[in-house]
């Protein structure tokens, strides 16, 4: 399986060489074999390409970006979402968003809900495209309906267990039903009686009737209805009997116009199934597409295990900035820009790959390296004490919020005689080119002071609890009338000034590659790491008491933050969103 890895520089890497919107399809002497030459086009778009330049479908690009509401989206629908949008905005087409609502169980508006937050969030816009496959279930019964009077399905008696047990396996063709004869009249008596909740779930379905030699288990007479009575999220107790989702999906694409269904490559086997329905009813056929979904190492992606995760709490919630749901990726900080960067680096394959973990989190800092205003937080705070700094004197220092974009602005920053600074910032016994606070040490404080170490204050344990420090008044703003060099620069807050507030300090969730090849015996919950969140009682700047929920900053030299909506206005929260370098292959290592 490839492996897609972070590059090492920044290097950008440009979105795929296709039509912006608004722009003319390719002339109708283009090639497939042109489009897949040029740089930067992947094999779906080359696909369209060809289309478009055969006059098929009309020139039209209509996609669709079908979810199940049966969960929260997660980053694996974050590459669907950017491809479905993103061709139909780039051909100039349509794209819907549609609900494949077919399992009442499972399914519930909460999920619609965050669904639609998250495609918004993401960059989507289906404008007044928002369709249910629940909108269909008069249409869907009655194609069913048809394909019982053409002889193509048959209601079956035989349990769910059975009918695997019928099916066969890769090397043996599967056995016929005993109910597989009944006469057009007999099945559509039972497929009414069905709808009509004569039944009990599981007493009997619908199958489609195909062939039960196939080589291709899929076409082994699918069952296209079965009976569920139980109340639907949008059509109540209308209905207890529900199609099966390869029967829905082609059908609701063959409604909606869609012209390319694109999916991931566990739809391959299907896409026969997809073919037979749309051409057995003689209804208008788009053209299923597969694509290779995303793996990400360290994390999991399967909506079991997500859900899992979330009921035996393991995690806080679908949300939770652990998780890596849209919803959970939002609340950590992740911005949608970054998002759409990495999916567009990690492309479009056939055939199935892993990405780093890395890669994600190389974007997540590229893109807040640029737009994140900076200001200052201690995270494991010392007291430094100026002692030849005056008692009671407050004064400001100017300090702008990006070093390199006057447009962000600056803020005024409180100093004072008792300030804090890292704890990591100062060592007794300094190692060889150490260049922060050390006995006899002189450093910056950012964009205020030099200040020198006299002093470590130490506890019966031999901690030490206090710095005593002198400053050089000549040096204020950071530099040095005499032009003398300093070697480092740390960062600080006012001690009486400063905003106390919960930092939460995120990890992967896994503390190995690949959770989901758990040994026999072994769960991928066995890999939960126990170090995926620590929480600490930082010091920050008071200008971060107006920052609002959602906003991010760079805490200088420790990482990237986001607010998160647990902040009340006496105690703000915050999440780590990254480091501002990848440390987590270091410790890896270390480990």
């Amino acid at each position: 399986m490839e492996r897609i890895m972070a590059p090492e520089t920044k290097s950008t890497v440009p979105s795929p060489a296709a039509p912006a919107a608004g722009s003319p399809s390719p002339s109708s002497n283009a090639t497939a074999a042109e489009s897949a030459n040029k740089p930067g086009v992947d094999f779906i778009r080359a696909r369209i390409m060809e289309d478009n330049a055969t006059g098929r479908y009309g020139g039209k690009v209509h996609t669709r970006f079908p979810p199940e509401p049966n969960g929260y989206l997660h980053l694996g629908h974050a590459k669907s979402i950017c491809l479905n949008f993103g061709v139909a905005n780039e051909f100039n087409g349509l794209c819907n968003l549609r609900f494949d609502d077919t399992n009442p169980t499972k399914e519930e508006q909460e999920y619609v809900d965050s669904i639609r937050e998250d495609v918004h969030w993401l960059g989507g816009d289906w404008q007044d495209r928002e369709f249910y496959a629940s909108n269909y279930f008069e249409q869907l019964y009655e194609y069913a309906e048809q394909l019982i009077k053409m002889g193509k399905a048959y209601v079956d008696d035989l349990s769910a267990e059975e009918i695997r047990e019928h099916r066969g396996t890769l090397t043996e063709p599967g056995r016929e039903s005993p109910w597989r004869n009944r006469s057009v009249e007999e099945n559509l008596d039972l497929f009414r009686r069905m709808r009509a909740g004569e039944f009990a779930d599981g007493e009997r379905v619908l199958r489609a009737k195909i062939n039960m030699a196939s080589p291709n288990l899929v076409m082994r007479d699918p069952t296209i209805y079965r009976i569920r009575h139980a109340e639907h999220h949008r059509t109540g107790n209308d209905w207890c009997i529900y199609p099966m989702y390869d029967f829905t999906h082609c059908l609701s694409d063959s409604i909606e116009g869609i012209t390319h269904s694109l999916c991931t490559l566990e739809f391959v086997n299907n896409r026969e199934l997809y073919d037979w329905v749309l051409e057995t009813l003689g209804v208008y056929h788009p053209q299923q597409i597969e694509f290779a979904r995303l793996n990400l190492t360290y994390t999991v992606l399967s909506k079991r295990k997500l859900i899992q995760l979330v009921k035996e709490g393991h995690v806080q919630g679908w949300d939770d900035p652990r998780m890596p749901t849209l919803s959970g990726l939002r609340r950590r900080g992740v911005p949608p820009e970054a998002l759409r960067e990495f999916c567009s680096r990690i492309g479009l394959a056939r055939a199935d790959s892993t990405v780093e973990y890395s890669m994600l989190e190389f974007c997540v800092r590229e893109h807040l390296n640029a737009h994140a205003a900076r200001v200052m937080a201690v995270l494991d705070p010392i007291k430094v004490v100026i002692e030849n700094y005056p008692e009671g004197q407050v004064e400001e220092f100017d300090m702008p919020f990006h070093p390199e974009d006057e447009s962000y602005g600056s803020r005024k920053v409180p100093f004072s005689r008792e300030i804090y600074v890292e704890r990591d910032d100062f060592r007794l016994d300094p190692p060889k080119k150490y260049h922060r606070l050390a006995p006899g040490v002189e450093v910056r404080l950012r964009y205020a002071y030099f200040i020198t170490c006299r002093e470590a204050v130490l506890d019966e344990n031999g901690n030490v609890t206090e710095l005593r420090c002198v400053y050089d008044p000549e040096s204020r703003g950071g530099q040095s009338p005499d032009g003398r060099k300093v070697k480092g620069t740390i960062h600080w807050v006012s001690g009486a000034h400063a905003l106390p507030a919960e930092v939460r300090l995120y990890e992967q969730l896994f503390s190995v590659e690949n959770p989901n090849a758990a040994p026999e015996g072994q769960s991928f919950l066995d890999y939960i790491n126990p170090q995926s969140l620590t929480v600490v009682e930082g010091l920050l700047e008071p200008a971060l008491a107006e920052l609002a929920v959602g906003r991010k900053v760079q805490f200088e030299r420790l990482g990237y933050f986001c607010k998160d909506k647990d902040s009340t206005a006496e105690r703000p929260v915050f999440n780590r969103t990254a480091t501002l370098r990848d440390t987590w292959a270091k410790l890896e290592k270390k480990g």
